[in-house]
């Protein structure tokens, strides 16, 4: 797997040629670049932008240049100084595609206006209103520079709006097909498909977050774990939007895939393609749903909901995702109707809630059932009445809450966005259970599989009772996580390894990924019942599991519990999707009895379709 290459330890950006005329800017980071839930893997990140041009030996200024998504701030200097090598400075007509629109991608956007007067903007409808906003938009800060004299006088350039599917013929002979794409978290969506290449730039479709100078991924393998994590993260709580989108991309005479980050995908996209639908499918075959309703001004509010929502999608739950700034009343108002709880968030601009957040929360008050659960969540730089607003509105229209507000000021960090998954996979949780509580009992059996020789059978199978235990990163950024596990069987003989079924909604889950250590602790016969307890009781979310215990360390950092019986030191080298569970394969790589007297402590089941 191409991953954080091994001389790279600060940001660059490559030029990676593609055809006569079109090269891609790559960004490398070899760190996460933010805190939100898509880059926990840690794996680094890309930022791929596009330039199409008359060839790459033009020289005047009236050659037609298209520059397609290009990145954030977050790597301005490097890609300005890559983009004038490109493109010469005075009085070049560039214009600039942009799919996805927020303030990070804005500031970078104005020195590229800067350095090049003559700038188009293509972009959707809902990615020109956004435009627009952000752009004029001050923030505190901005302000008090202002009365210091310091103003930013960059004025918005023209836009060009492409509101259905639209076709650029080029100077180059190339052909730019144009393709509106959007959804709840990326509203200004917009693909660009070159159709005499069959490159599809699909921005933040079929992404994933690691970094590599590779144009494309070496085989599906090589990338499918990662593409996972970022459909789970991303895409999943949208999943009916993004199938529709998925749909047109059947009429293209696609041959490569070039997402906004990560390679690009050449021979397995249309096994790409399928993964993204049995993905959706298999995650959600639960008829319980939740309607996830915000805005989000500077992303922040997203994130927030991004992390919720990959909680809740752990327990099966659907997520319907709703940006309120761009859904339709009727839209709003059947989902509302149709859902099983509430989650809305808002951010708050000078001391309000956006309209639109206002008028579905009357929507909400209106049309929703108190008798589900609502949660309410939302960012904040300086205040946050926004979320003051939807606690009161709600709380006297008799809603009950399944948590305390959420407030974040600015952007959620590492530890935060833990919280975040562990709140949404309670809310999940909570769901289900009232799914059990209202239906009807069966007649005459507490629980029919009790009868089922099958499920007899299956629950015969013992398994040694072992706490897994898991810690990854440094200092205020540390995370933990530990489990009973039961479900654990020596795999291999050389390598030693071993395999462990993780249910899905477990929250150390998210620490068991290709790569991450762990330790597997063996409980001793007789001397189980302290470990158990404090393992098997319900963790409010973001609480130390280890909290009271002592703790020891192995060799690779992880935590030993030293009354166990034994230990042994793991790193995961596999993931398979089983079900309602996730199979781990780990590679053991060291080891050791505590206590030579003691034997194992053993799980007995009499049922198969329980722990």
């Amino acid at each position: 797997m191409d991953i954080q290459p091994n001389h790279l330890t600060e940001r660059q950006l490559i030029k990676i040629p593609i055809e006569e005329g079109i090269i891609s800017l790559r960004g490398l980071s070899p760190k996460r670049l933010r805190f939100e839930i898509e880059y926990g893997l840690e794996r680094g990140s890309t930022s791929n932008s596009f330039l199409l041009t008359h060839s790459n030996k033009y020289k005047t200024n009236n050659d037609q240049i298209i520059l397609i998504n290009p990145p954030g701030d977050t790597f301005s200097d490097l890609f300005l100084k890559a983009i004038q090598k490109e493109i010469p400075l005075g009085n070049a007509h560039l214009s600039i595609l942009i799919g996805h629109v927020n303030p990070n991608r804005i500031s970078l956007l104005k020195k590229l206006v800067n350095l090049y007067p003559n700038t188009k903007v293509i972009c959707s409808s809902p990615g020109a209103k956004l435009i627009s906003d952000i752009w004029r938009q001050k923030k505190p800060t901005d302000q008090k520079k202002e009365q210091h004299g310091a103003s930013d006088t960059i004025q918005l350039p023209e836009l060009q709006i492409i509101r259905s599917e639209h076709v650029l013929e080029l100077s180059n002979e190339y052909r730019l097909r144009l393709i509106p794409a959007a959804t709840a978290r990326w509203p200004g969506g917009l693909w660009a498909f070159e159709e005499t290449l069959g490159i599809l730039m699909s921005d933040k479709f079929f992404g994933a977050h690691l970094c590599t100078e590779s144009w494309a991924e070496s085989n599906r393998s090589s990338t499918e774990e990662d593409r996972r994590y970022y459909f789970d993260c991303l895409m999943a709580p949208m999943v009916s939007q993004v199938n529709a989108l998925i749909e047109k991309l059947e009429e293209l005479e696609i041959r490569t895939i070039a997402p906004g980050h990560g390679p690009a995908i050449e021979s397995s996209w249309r096994s790409l393609l399928n993964d993204y639908r049995c993905w959706g499918e298999n995650q959600h075959k639960d008829a319980i749903k939740v309607a996830l309703i915000f805005a989000s001004a500077y992303g922040n509010t997203a994130a927030i909901a991004d992390a919720l929502a990959t909680g809740i999608n752990r327990t099966g739950v659907k997520v319907e995702s709703l940006n309120c700034e761009f859904a339709s009343t009727n839209e709003l108002i059947s989902t509302i109707k149709k859902a099983d709880g509430y989650l809305i968030g808002s951010p708050t601009l000078g001391g309000h809630a956006p309209t639109p957040i206002v008028s579905a929360l009357g929507s909400l008050l209106s049309e929703g059932d108190k008798e589900k659960p609502v949660g309410i969540f939302g960012s904040y730089g300086w205040s946050g009445e926004a979320i003051d607003l939807l606690e009161s509105k709600l709380s006297n229209g008799g809603f009950d809450f399944a948590f305390k507000p959420i407030r974040i000021q600015f952007s959620p960090n590492t530890l935060i966005v833990k919280q975040l998954e562990e709140t949404g996979t309670s809310f999940g949780r909570k769901l289900l259970k009232l799914k059990t509580l209202r239906q009807p009992k069966v007649s005459g059996s507490i629980n029919a599989s009790r009868n089922d020789p099958l499920i007899q059978a299956l629950g015969r199978i013992v398994g040694s009772l072992c706490v897994l235990t898991a810690k990854k990163g440094e200092g205020k950024e540390q995370l933990t996580g530990a489990m009973i596990a039961s479900w654990v069987s020596q795999a291999s003989f050389a390598p030693p390894g071993l395999s462990i079924a993780v249910a899905k909604d477990r929250a150390v889950g998210a620490l068991l990924h290709c790569g991450d250590h762990f330790t597997l602790n063996v409980l001793a016969a007789g001397r189980q019942s302290e470990l158990m307890k404090q393992f098997l009781q319900p963790f409010p979310p973001g609480t130390n599991r280890f909290s009271g215990l002592t703790i020891d360390e192995s060799p690779n950092g992880q935590p030993i519990l030293p009354e166990g019986l034994a230990w042994l030191d793991g790193t995961v080298r596999q993931r398979m999707e089983c079900g309602d569970h996730w199979l781990i394969y780990a590679e053991i790589e060291h080891g050791k009895v505590i206590d030579l007297e003691g034997t194992t402590a053993i799980h007995h089941r009499k049922i198969g379709s329980n722990y």
